[in-house]
């Protein structure tokens, strides 16, 4: 019988690269996503699409009670209302928000249904000021202000969630900024991540590495990926084909 695998957001920027990837290793998936548009999208990709809405508590513990997924990839961002000036703010408490509250519904969803792992997308880029290349073991910006704060705060309800949702086995990939197909040509800050590496990352986790976190960027001076390397056997240079 083939692995399940159950995709929370599902048609976002590493959501569509993931899903082929998960395909080719012939994996039973099933990806999510809030539009009806793109759950035909996801149909196309030969996934399964349900349309969810995280915040719907009954409805995320419908659906993954439904589908009985073995893991579960939770890719669930919040980002629509885009990033000029007089939006920023905004979008930030909206992604935040989506990183306490829809998480909680999706791994208490994954525990009640028996998900033996669930691996969620966190960021590389809230590290306490300290010594680098940061570890996976350094502290996050826990003093942040701003609108720092608000992006910190929701990063730390994700990751203690998911890390502490026992029996389920909790991976957080802490990712860095994103470029590549559907995201920006050039990362906008520091590390990078090209899209296809995250979404390999990903589909590592599944059946690689301890549960805890992994740093998932390019190489450089502010983040160390080598746990990710090691435990997970990723590479950061991979590109999909096609």
């Amino acid at each position: 019988m083939a692995l399940r695998i159950f995709v929370a957001g599902a048609a976002g920027v590493i959501g569509r690269r993931l899903l082929p990837l998960l395909l080719e290793q012939g994996y039973d998936v099933h990806g999510t996503t809030r539009s009806r548009a793109r759950a035909n999208d996801i149909a196309r990709s030969g996934a399964h699409p349900l349309v969810l809405d995280a915040f719907d508590r009954q409805a995320v513990f419908e659906a993954v009670g439904t589908v009985g997924p073995h893991v579960l990839i939770h890719q669930l961002t919040d980002l629509s209302g885009g990033f000029e000036p007089q939006r920023v703010s905004e979008t930030l408490a909206r992604n935040s928000r989506l990183r306490t509250e829809g998480t909680r519904n999706v791994v208490d969803a994954a525990r009640a249904a028996g998900v033996r792992r669930l691996i969620a997308q966190s960021i590389a880029w809230v590290y306490a000021p300290g010594p680098e290349p940061h570890g996976e073991g350094d502290p996050l910006d826990r003093a942040a202000e701003g609108s720092r704060a608000v992006t910190t705060q929701g990063v730390l309800a994700l990751e203690d969630a998911v890390l502490d949702a026992a029996p389920v086995e909790g991976v957080v990939l802490r990712y860095g900024w994103l470029y590549g197909p559907g995201a920006s040509e050039k990362p906008a800050g520091v590390p990078p991540l090209h899209v296809d590496a995250a979404a390999d990352a990903a589909r590592r986790a599944i059946a690689r590495g301890a549960p805890g976190v992994y740093n998932i960027a390019e190489p450089g001076p502010c983040i160390d990926v080598a746990k990710a390397r090691r435990e997970l056997e990723w590479d950061p240079s991979f590109r999909r084909t096609g």
